[in-house]
Order: C-alpha cells, then structure tokens, then sequence
C-alpha cells in the first residue's frame, strides 16, 4: 500500500538507538521500519519466535538504512529484559540507548467470567510488568545530563479499550490502564534525567495481528465496513500512521511532550451513533426550541 511522503526529514532520529519489544509484527514492525528510515543508525527488535524475528529484522536490513538486530525474549522475565537492554546498547556500539519502545503485548476475546486468573495474570505481566521492567534496565543508559540538549525517549504502546469499558477485554483495559499511569508516572519521575516518557494509543489499525485476534472470521474488506461505522473518520488506521506519530514523538518536534498518550484511532473512543440525520437537525431543533419555550413548568401545570 502506497502512502503519502514523510512529513518528517530523513535523518531527523540520526543516528540514534533503538529497542523495540514486539517489533517483528504489526504497528511495532512499522514502527521499526520508520525510526530506521529516519535516521537511527541501529535498531533491535524483541520478541519470543527467533524465526519470525529473523525474517521480520532481514525485511528492515534490506531497507538500507542504519542496521538491525534482533534479540529472542520473553518481557516477563527480568534477566531476559535485563541482556537485551545490554544487547541493543552494544549493538549501536555509544554505551547508550536513545529510544525504548514497550510494544510487547498479549489479548485475547474473553468474558470476565469465563477469563481464568492465569490468563489475565499473563497479560498483566506481558503488557504492565514487561514494560515496567524493561523500562528498569534501560533507564541507566538513557540518562543524560542536566546541562544536555537533548532528551531521550520511551513509548508505551496503550490502547483505548480502558477510556471508558470495552466488551471482553477486562484483562487487556485493566493492564493499558496500569501503563498509562506508568507512563506518567516515569515521566513525572524521569524528566530530571532527560528522558521523555510518552505513549501512543492506536485505534483499528487494519492488517494487523492484533485487528485480526479481535475481530476473527472477518475479512480485510468486512472489518474497514463494520468497524468504520464506529469512526468519525470512518476508517481503520494504517500501521504507518502510527509509525509517523512515534516518529514525532521520538523527534525534536516532540520534544516538549512527556507524561501524555496520544491517541491516534480516527477518534473512534468518542464515537456515539447520532440521534438523527443529520439534514433534520436544524428542522428539529425548532421545533424543539419553540416547545421548550411554550413548556408550562409541572408545578404550575397541576394547579391550572
């Protein structure tokens, strides 16, 4: 799928550092993909199936642009986040790390009811624990000093299921939920060491994984119609569009932005059907207006 140019330069993330957690697939392959065309010099993504990795790091080397490695890990254990910090820091050969991204994440449809303690336990610790940890070990090599111009920066991939309550996704909104005060709370924290701390909250984003696991038996085409319904913009996202606002965010025009999540979902967590057309607002809305002006109040109604 063709999309527009870069709003961004080229080499605005040179020659950064990159750690992606579950950069094999989906929006953090993409992301992957677009911290390396904009200039980071060496990227490592994480993940559980070497062989998925493999393919997934080969794809991003044939770009051309910086290098990438890839490093087999599982988020929940903490010596495992602790070698692939140190793994992706030797990699870009500065004994620093400038960008983390936490996109590790495990859901499924469940019923609250029907959703046992081990599988809500092992979301909350891919999604909160896995963060949190990788976070922990990458902060030593993301610290700058006080007098430094520039920042580094985490994003924590969140979502928008825990806005308000989303059907069969207790395990995943209450483990979002605990992310996003995480994120605010790292930045709160963390600012003193110049590190930015920041999160993206996709929408729909089709031809992904995760789309996919959420809406099964559905195709491409039957997804873009049902769930469009729901989006004010009346599309799912693209993958690259989340690749664009971590690109800002990991950039200098994001510089001044920590403690926030942006939501990139076509604004579909405001969506609410209309209650009309909208061609019979204005009809209806007089007559309305001359209603609630004639309205007697109840009180005085039952004494006439």
């Amino acid at each position: 799928m063709s999309h527009p140019s870069s709003p961004f330069q080229s080499n605005c993330l040179s020659p950064k550092t990159a750690l992606i957690t579950g950069g094999g697939s989906g929006i953090c392959f993409e992301i992957s993909k677009q911290l390396l065309l904009h200039g980071c010099s060496s990227i490592t993504i994480c993940g559980r199936r070497s062989s998925f990795l493999q393919k997934a790091c080969s794809s991003l080397n044939q770009l051309g642009r910086g290098r990438c490695s890839y490093f087999v890990m599982d988020v929940r254990d903490p010596q495992q986040c602790q070698s692939a910090v140190e793994y992706a820091v030797a990699q870009g050969g500065s004994k620093t790390l400038d960008i983390l991204v936490n996109g590790a994440a495990g859901n499924f449809l469940a019923t609250a009811e029907g959703l046992s303690p081990k599988g809500f336990r092992t979301v909350m610790e891919i999604d909160t624990v896995g963060t949190f940890q990788m976070c922990h070990f990458a902060h030593p090599y993301m610290v700058r000093p006080k007098t430094s111009s520039t920042t580094t920066t985490i994003l924590n991939i969140s979502a928008t299921l825990q806005y308000g309550a989303t059907w069969f996704q207790s395990h995943a909104s209450a483990a979002k939920a605990a992310n996003d005060s995480l994120t605010r709370s790292l930045a709160l924290e963390w600012g003193q060491d110049n590190i930015r701390v920041c999160g993206i909250a996709p929408g729909p984003i089709a031809d992904t994984p995760g789309t996919t696991k959420l809406a099964p038996g559905l195709t491409t085409e039957d997804l873009q119609d049902v769930v469009g319904e729901g989006i004010p913009l009346q599309r799912m996202g693209e993958a690259w569009e989340i690749g664009m606002a971590a690109v800002f965010l990991c950039g200098k025009g994001g510089g001044y932005v920590t403690g926030d999540v942006l939501v990139v979902d076509g604004g579909q967590w405001l969506y609410k059907p209309p209650m009309m057309e909208r061609e019979m607002v204005q009809e209806f809305s007089r007559k309305v207006e001359k209603q609630s002006r004639d309205q007697v109040p109840a009180s005085v109604r039952s004494k006439l």
